[in-house]
């Protein structure tokens, strides 16, 4: 940790040498040192699992029991999902799907005259890898292709429809259709809703499920629709609210974790002029992954979002070309004989990086997996690489053709290198796993341009009044002579087209298990939220992180 002397050198040093550097202004963190301790109280916890356990074997009963009607084990499912409490009950879902495919695969029969359950049947089973044709929505269509007007006063079909045309692939006209049928009439009966449907309506045309951070959609089902539905499940809310606020204590305890490691690292003195989010980072994590097995892998991942958000912003925002260069090299020598070459600064965030990855191998090789960390260095190499082309560009006024400028920014979206770091602590991760993924299979790069362009679109007017150019919607202008709208909406086409094969990616067969593709799909959910209207969440979280952090880490649920 580098003190105030080494700080006031810095300082010194610059004053004789009279160096301009492009420093954002970030504002500071929201939170104080709010999250810094947390312990749990064992007696309730223990309690709480002790209920939890009963109400999981009543669960679990209801979901074997036989002679239900398709509709109603749909909806089983699918409240099971929503609720948060699924992870409970993978195997017996799994086989309750896979019989509902093997048995209802033609979508035919008198479960089927109901528009709702016809189309929950699709989108569970398209988000559970099966490739079912979205044709069979046909036949709520007239001789003229268009949807029948009478589904117009059916709302619970419509949302059930509307949900369903989320998961999406390539030319599937028909769901283009009932997204644009489903949301326009959604949007006109909203207003003369009863609650808690019209809070339900009016959510999902402002956040989709399939395409929403799934903590944060179960913490607003329990207590903003659930809790207030006439036909509720006692049995299923009561354990909802026991898991949420169970598995509530662990993720707090990881996130005081996480912030003592920062206050620790003590950058927001040494390096004031990089963002402090350590607590948005680990927020990050808890769409990743939530459940419990998944605690080592939440803390490595936060982390690393913490330390690639502080060398972005030395690239960004502080660093010049000469110095900018040496941190490159030395990055990639990846040897803390290095740090004597860098300026004082850039000592502090590179022992910092050289010793984070060290704590990575020590606390794998207890598992054997301590040479899987070189899948993650090697990302850090390439996005460091990456920073420094773009640094160049900006510090230099180039502003490359739009395909150079993508072949670059597509690293520095950060999605290699969090992807490849997500399953750094997941037990299940192979090295098969880690070796598909360098491939850039096509699912990877679907999320990485996700990010990439969804970024490039909320950050343009803040990138353009800090005089930077050589941004992607500035090149693709300049490439095409457009609009700044035209470009804007060509990015977004280029972002539905990635979310289209990011839900092609999880269709069977897979190259890797459902428990590996699930942190891409649940990465580019992140995405969705983090960035939802055009904002940076992530540059400033007021608005729309700050009140998905209070909702998942710091209120419970009043049981």
């Amino acid at each position: 940790m580098a003190s105030a002397a080494v700080v006031n050198n810095i300082v010194k040093h610059e004053q004789e040498e009279d160096i301009v550097r492009p420093v954002a202004n970030f504002s500071p963190s929201l939170w104080g040192d709010r999250f810094h301790s947390f312990s749990i109280d064992n007696e309730v916890a223990q309690k709480y699992a002790q209920e939890i356990e009963e109400l999981k074997e009543e669960t679990r009963s209801m979901l074997l029991a036989t002679g239900r009607k398709l509709a109603e084990t749909l909806n089983l499912v699918d409240i099971i999902e929503r609720l948060g409490i699924a992870y409970h009950f993978e195997k017996e879902i799994d086989d309750i799907l896979e019989q509902i495919h093997n048995k209802y695969s033609n979508f035919e029969g008198d479960d089927y005259n109901d528009l709702c359950t016809f189309a929950l049947q699709f989108r569970l089973l398209r988000q559970h890898g099966y490739n079912i044709s979205p044709k069979i929505f046909s036949r709520f269509q007239d001789g003229n292709g268009k949807f029948n007007e009478s589904l117009a006063s059916d709302v619970l079909g419509l949302l059930s429809l509307y949900e369903a045309s989320h998961v999406r692939t390539h030319g599937e006209d028909i769901l283009e259709d009932t997204l644009t049928f489903s949301t326009t009439h959604l949007g006109s009966a909203a207003p003369h809703l009863k609650s808690p449907l019209r809070e339900q309506v009016e959510h999902a045309l402002e956040q989709s499920l399939h395409k929403g951070i799934p903590r944060v959609e179960t913490r607003f089902f329990i207590s903003s629709i659930y809790e207030k539905e006439e036909s509720k499940n006692d049995v299923l809310l009561r354990f909802a609210k026991l898991d949420f606020n169970l598995l509530q204590m662990l993720h707090k305890q990881e996130l005081a974790e996480i912030s003592r490691w920062w206050k620790d690292l003590d950058f927001v003195t040494t390096l004031p002029y990089a963002r402090d989010r350590a607590v948005e980072c680990y927020f990050w994590t808890v769409g990743v992954y939530i459940e419990p097995q998944y605690s080592q892998a939440r803390v490595m991942l936060a982390k690393t979002i913490a330390m690639i958000s502080i060398i972005d912003d030395t690239f960004d925002a502080y660093g010049i070309v000469k110095e900018l260069d040496t941190y490159t090299d030395a990055i990639q020598r990846w040897n803390i004989n290095q740090i004597d070459r860098l300026p004082d600064y850039m000592q502090i965030s590179y022992k910092a990086l050289l010793d984070l990855y060290e704590d990575y191998e020590k606390e794998l090789s207890s598992d054997g997996r301590s040479h899987v960390v070189y899948y993650a260095k090697e990302r850090m190499k390439e996005i460091v690489r990456n920073y420094n082309v773009e640094a160049k560009w900006f510090i230099e006024g180039y502003m490359p053709p739009v395909s150079e400028y993508l072949s670059n920014a597509l690293a520095t979206s950060t999605y290699y290198l969090l992807t490849t770091t997500s399953y750094l602590g997941m037990k299940s991760a192979t090295e098969q796993d880690f070796e598909w993924l360098v491939e850039n299979p096509k699912i990877l790069e679907a999320n990485v341009t996700l990010c990439r362009v969804i970024d490039d679109i909320a950050t343009y007017e803040v990138e353009k009044s800090r005089g930077q150019i050589a941004t992607g919607i500035e090149c693709y202008m300049r490439d095409y002579g457009v609009s700044t709208e035209v470009a804007m909406e060509k990015f977004q086409e280029m972002a539905d087209t990635a979310w289209k094969d990011v839900n092609e990616g999880i269709l069977r067969p897979t190259p890797v298990s459902t428990e590996i593709l699930t942190r891409i799909l649940n990465l580019a959910r992140i995405i969705d939220v983090t960035y939802k209207h055009n904002q940076d969440g992530y540059t400033h979280p007021e608005k729309v992180l700050k009140p998905h952090i209070i909702a998942l880490l710091v209120d419970s649920i009043k049981l």
